[in-house]
């Protein structure tokens, strides 16, 4: 998966924000939804399996990811990538990005 470009990760903020208004009551992505695997989500970033995820390296979680957008002190938060469900912190996807 190539990697998210400026002009894409500001056509996708408005969702971004819209996610954070609502993350009070939002679902946790699972492994098993069809999101989290077509983006290769791990709820556990120690897991993930560096031969099938190559960019996957080690100290990348969703919490310093740029899409990631943290709830308080909430293991979990919002992803631009997941509108209306949360991830956890510690996991990871295919498309993370380093935050700025």
């Amino acid at each position: 998966m190539p990697p998210i470009s400026r002009r894409r990760l500001i056509q996708i903020a408005p969702l971004l924000c819209a996610g954070l208004a609502n993350a009070q009551s939002q679902a946790l992505l699972q492994e098993d939804d069809d999101e989290a695997k077509a983006t290769g989500y791990h709820a556990d970033a120690a897991k993930v399996d560096k031969a099938k995820f190559p960019k996957y390296a080690a100290g990348q979680t969703c919490a310093n990811c740029q899409l990631y957008a943290p709830d308080g002190n909430k293991p979990s938060g919002g992803c631009a990538l997941f509108y209306g469900k949360d991830v956890l912190a510690k996991g990871w996807c295919n498309a993370w990005e380093k935050k700025a």
